[in-house]
């Protein structure tokens, strides 16, 4: 993959007019969730709110690891200019409180420190390609690794103390989980936000002109299928 098709804003996607989403694109440049905030219960709000201003201080992650972890992450979920997602910060978060998902696999280490070797094993492979850390490769070197990460293909020191496709899911899995909670990522996508306590009158009722879409909900501004558009430039 060239670095000119990995770009996170293509052409002719709309730019955000309405809220704020990962680099000011998206489908949906008309709708901000937030404006739906005065609809939640007290709790949800609080909740939600806290997610865009109150941002957790790092406290897991030393600062080489959380430059490392940033740099990667900001390549693998195509954050590649302002304003971005603090998703480092709730991964942080919640390994320092270890508030983890419940399980892990028979053959991997906690979720912690899966991501202390993770960070050990990228910066590991920045080296064999010439820079001292993982942040300070060029664009195609970035991809190039994260590839073959995706594909339980990096082997020698750090990586040769875990499952490396395993490491791939953990890591992806707590990444997307704070991609996907925060609300910029929901004006990206049209996400609704929270439906409690008003809930979905229209739900079930295919006969109704809006096809169940509620009023309040982001309006679609750009129609090209993604997952033929990915086909077709090349982009799995």
């Amino acid at each position: 993959m060239r670095p000119d098709q990995a770009r996170a804003d293509p052409y002719d996607l709309p730019r955000q007019r309405r809220g704020i989403t990962p680099q000011m694109h998206g489908r949906y440049p008309d709708y901000d969730v937030l404006e739906q905030r005065e609809h939640w219960d007290d709790v949800t709000r609080h909740v939600v709110l806290d997610r865009v201003n109150a941002v957790p201080a790092i406290r897991f992650f030393d600062a080489a690891e959380l430059e490392t972890l940033t740099a990667f992450a900001d390549v693998v979920l195509a954050q590649d200019s302002e304003p971005r997602i603090p998703v480092m910060a709730y991964v942080d978060e919640k390994l320092f409180e270890h508030a983890l998902d419940g399980y892990r696999y028979f053959d991997m280490p906690d979720d912690p420190e899966t991501w202390r070797v993770v960070a050990r094993g990228i910066d590991e492979e920045a080296r064999r390609r010439g820079a001292d850390r993982f942040a300070l490769l060029g664009m195609q070197d970035k991809l190039e690794v994260c590839h073959r990460f995706s594909k339980g293909g990096l082997h020698g020191g750090a990586w040769d103390t875990l499952n490396v496709s395993r490491a791939w899911s953990v890591v992806m899995r707590h990444l997307t989980q704070a991609f996907y909670a925060h609300p910029w990522a929901w004006n990206e996508i049209g996400f609704g936000g929270p439906a409690y306590p008003r809930g979905y009158s229209r739900f079930g009722s295919p006969h109704l002109q809006s096809a169940e879409r509620e009023t309040w909900e982001g309006r679609e501004a750009y129609e090209v299928d993604p997952v033929e558009d990915t086909k077709e430039r090349g982009l799995e």
